[in-house]
């Protein structure tokens, strides 16, 4: 594996910082959007320069819709590349921003791993389509701490959901015993090339979609998971859609439960023809007491069994750091703020979404997949050493 200086310490914190953005979709110009209104804020406040220097996509029609959008966000016309190779051998960035379709994460991640001059990494999530080539890239990962790399499971960061984890690490909740999330929400959006219709470049519905949830189950859980049962199918979308002679694959509803370590047990209601809903997650977490998160209404609600209905208290979840809503509540603008945060930070801070979440956020997905195909409970140890 080439690398330069892999084993040093990271540079002293850099007044600037340069970034590229792999992928120019949806996500990806969500990404530039992020970024340029993260690049005013810190500015003025940590004496930090944020700029886009460079995107890449292969898809030309991306590019342009880059160009253009940076163009209306006032900034200095990035350079293109055809390919992320191109972008990591034109020197023009510090950082790379991986938003491209699910089955390229691999490769690209690789690629930048074994890269010579090092690169931080922010991955869109899911962190690879496969347990097997998640664990690659790990495994990869350990040989360079000159680089950080963080996972895009941003739905952390939103500010109900954040308050929420706030309160259940407080202890004022006990221990908790259940995790319910519900995400009753609008069918998959078209991508370049339909990519995500289908299984084989997705993962499948539970890791492209709903790795966000499994990460957030584990977390309020605060335990390893041990066992997953699912049932699932497609009931309702894209049933007569059809892309070079094939049907699509992913799922559109399902009903999920994972089983912890410690004995607590999360449950995903998903359903993707729900556009009728109020809020399009709810998430609740409970023992001595009970808590939920709204979203997009950015309520959270807290109560304690002795206090009853009358003790319900409801806050409303803000966060003054978010300067840009964007597609995800400010999510992804507070995601941008750690991961720069951590950049600067040069090693004396870590991630606060490690490689190894995404892993299990992944192989979470990977055993429901799996469970609804066979018809049993699945093991994650079965999943992790497949």
């Amino acid at each position: 594996m080439a690398r330069e200086g892999g084993g040093a310490a990271m540079a002293p914190a850099a007044a600037e910082v340069r970034y590229g953005i792999v992928g120019v979709g949806m996500m990806g110009r969500e990404h530039l959007h992020n970024l340029a209104h993260l690049a005013g804020e810190v500015e003025r406040e940590q004496s930090v320069r944020v700029c886009v220097t460079c995107l890449a996509d292969p898809h030309p029609e991306s590019l342009l819709l880059g160009l253009r959008l940076a163009a209306e966000l006032g900034l200095p016309p990035p350079q293109t590349f055809s390919g992320h190779r191109e972008l990591l051998d034109s020197g023009l960035c510090d950082a790379v921003v991986v938003s491209s379709p699910n089955m390229t994460h691999s490769e690209i991640l690789m690629d930048i791993i074994c890269y010579a001059k090092p690169h931080h990494v922010l991955v869109e999530k899911p962190l690879c389509t496969t347990v097997q080539d998640c664990k690659k890239v790990i495994e990869a990962a350990k040989q360079r701490s000159d680089i950080l790399m963080q996972v895009g499971l941003e739905y952390r960061y939103m500010p109900p959901v954040a308050k929420l984890i706030d309160i259940v690490k407080s202890g004022t909740l006990g221990q908790v015993k259940m995790v319910a999330i519900r995400e009753h929400r609008f069918p998959f959006l078209v991508k370049v090339n339909n990519w995500n219709r289908f299984n084989c470049n997705s993962g499948g519905t539970l890791v492209e979609k709903c790795c966000h949830f499994f990460d957030l189950i584990r977390l309020f859980a605060d335990a390893n998971p041990v066992r997953v049962m699912a049932s699932g199918a497609i009931d309702v979308n894209h049933k007569d859609e059809v892309y070079d002679g094939k049907v699509p694959d992913i799922i559109d509803n399902a009903y999920v439960i994972v089983e912890f370590d410690n004995g607590c047990r999360g449950m995903l209601d998903l359903c993707m023809f729900a556009e009728g809903s109020k809020n399009e997650q709810e998430i609740s977490v409970g023992d001595t007491g009970k808590g939920e998160a709204f979203v997009p209404e950015g309520i959270v609600m807290v109560g304690k069994r002795a206090g009853g209905r009358d003790g319900v208290v409801t806050v409303k979840a803000e966060d003054e750091r978010i300067k840009y809503q964007g597609l995800h509540h400010g999510s992804s603008y507070l995601e941008h703020l750690n991961f720069l945060s951590a950049i600067r930070a040069q090693g004396a801070c870590s991630p606060a979404i490690s490689l190894d979440d995404g892993l299990l956020s992944v192989a979470i997905g990977v055993a429901g997949q799996l469970s609804i195909e066979k018809g049993r409970f699945v093991t994650i140890e079965e999943v992790l050493s497949s």
